[in-house]
């Protein structure tokens, strides 16, 4: 291949490089989007769950309530039964004995009110949580489809640009020759993206690695592409 044949190969592929490079950006980009998907709807489930505690709360409030609610009736059924059987007594022992159980249910229906009103009390406490946490997850809801949208929209944004990059590439790629490009199109798929790249002091721009000066001359020569002992990336000078 003559020196000019290769220089227009070599601006050729740098331009192909310069599509490629912003392809492979907005691949990288894209293919982060759906895990920035699953953290934020990760959060807001985590929000969802507060909300399904307090109301798992409310409702274990209630059960204890409606336990302790027929509790309470089975002790005033037995008091009442108690106080029917006074008069059937024969002895006053008995009755001072009577007397006395009537007093313990009568205590123990009071503690078990109480209780029912120390539930109620924590069962207002728990609504008025429960519609704090409503509007502020419908705040955190609206946020997040907010971001969510953002993101899906940007993806679309990228499909867009991926498409006219493509076409881009495509128009890019006519004049090089076959084996050239399909040299820089293994060389791409196996270094990240970047095959071809300059050589500045002494150094090559994919690698860091040293270029010695007898490379840089063949380099200048134009006569064939050369790449980099280290990395295996197509060299050029940036003369072009």
């Amino acid at each position: 291949m003559n020196s000019s044949n290769l220089k227009v190969q070599l601006v050729g592929l740098i331009k192909l490089q310069e599509i490629d490079s912003e392809i492979y950006k907005l691949r990288a980009e894209k293919s982060s989007k759906p895990l920035e998907i699953k953290k934020l709807e990760e959060v807001f489930q985590a929000k969802k769950a507060q909300m399904a505690d307090l109301e798992k709360r409310s409702l274990d409030i209630q059960k204890a309530k409606k336990d302790r609610e027929l509790e309470l009736a089975a002790k005033e059924e037995s008091t009442v039964k108690l106080q029917g059987q006074l008069y059937s007594l024969k002895t006053n022992k008995e009755y001072q004995t009577m007397l006395q159980q009537i007093q313990d249910s009568k205590a123990d229906a009071s503690v078990i009110e109480d209780k029912i009103l120390e539930l109620l009390e924590e069962l207002d406490k728990v609504k008025i949580l429960i519609e704090e946490e409503r509007v502020r997850l419908a705040q955190e809801e609206k946020i997040f489809l907010g971001e969510k949208n953002k993101i899906n929209n940007r993806v679309k944004e990228i499909d867009d640009r991926l498409s006219q990059l493509e076409t881009q590439k495509k128009q890019a790629a006519i004049n090089i020759d076959p084996k050239v490009l399909a040299q820089y199109e293994r060389i791409l798929a196996s270094r990240d993206g970047l095959a071809i790249v300059t050589v500045k002091d002494n150094s090559c721009g994919g690698c860091n690695m040293f270029v010695p000066p007898q490379v840089i001359n063949l380099i200048k020569m134009y006569e064939n592409i050369i790449t980099c002992e280290t990395c295996n990336r197509m060299l050029y000078i940036d003369e072009l």
